[in-house]
């Protein structure tokens, strides 16, 4: 079974069953609830080591000077700030996010990082992005697929605007591949993090909400599936801090 019920339509909210048309507004109060604490509590939960998966998101991306990038729930913009710099004055990268919280947290961020002739600002649903079709050589979702209600839709949206040869890469939380990383991983989900989010944002649910996110989104074989379904190719993903995380790239041919 997917993992919306179509006959009730009804879809996971982390551990919750909600309605289908419920999901993305339970979503949005997460965020407009985390955005102004997002980054630091980001580097508070990894520990910093986000940087890292998200700098070898960037290598791997293949973009260069001129390319057009999309950076799918770019929130805060981390990815996007690098990203524009890579593709100079001749490239252009589109920043979108579905929630307006995070997304004026983003623009503000880039702004004052004086980045802004080549980004531009989008408020988007992944499910029906809003761009012609072959338009990206370029497409990433950091840490945002886990929220999208329906996953499979979102990826043949995103496959849908790619040029030919275009890439998608997907960083998310996955599967942990050693048995004790697992255990250490889950106990720490569960009371380290709802607890920091009491401490800095006064919400300790919305992180109870994230942890419980990404115990429900499919594992690493499941999405390669899932992308390959989706219309892309030459799918393969690399596992960082053990299957924690995993950055899944496929290609437009």
């Amino acid at each position: 079974m997917s993992e919306t019920d179509k006959d009730t339509q009804t879809t996971h909210f982390g551990y919750q069953q909600v309605n289908v048309e419920d999901k993305a507004d339970k979503v949005a109060d997460v965020f407009h609830s985390v955005a102004a604490k997002y980054d630091l509590m980001n580097d508070l939960m990894s520990m910093g080591i986000h940087r890292l998966w998200k700098r070898m998101t960037i290598e791997m991306s293949g973009v260069r000077r001129g390319s057009t990038v999309l950076d799918i729930a770019g929130g805060t913009g981390d990815l996007t700030l690098k990203f524009s710099r890579l593709v100079g004055a001749e490239g252009k990268v589109v920043l979108a996010d579905i929630n307006d919280s995070m997304l004026k947290v983003g623009r503000d961020k880039l702004l004052d990082s004086g980045c802004s002739g080549n980004v531009e600002f989008v408020q988007a649903n992944a499910e029906c992005l809003p761009f012609p079709d072959n338009t990206f050589d370029c497409i990433t979702i950091a840490f945002g697929l886990r929220n999208v209600t329906d996953k499979d839709k979102a990826l043949r949206s995103m496959a849908r605007i790619l040029k030919p040869g275009g890439r998608l890469l997907v960083l998310e939380f996955s599967k942990p591949t050693n048995p004790v990383m697992s255990k250490i991983y889950d106990t720490y989900s569960f009371t380290a993090l709802p607890f920091m989010g009491k401490l800095i944002t006064n919400d300790a649910e919305s992180y109870r909400y994230l942890a419980e996110s990404i115990r429900m989104h499919p594992d690493q074989e499941t999405l390669k599936g899932m992308m390959e379904e989706a219309g892309l190719s030459r799918v393969e993903y690399h596992n960082m801090t053990n299957g924690v995380v995993a950055l899944h790239r496929g290609v437009k041919l």
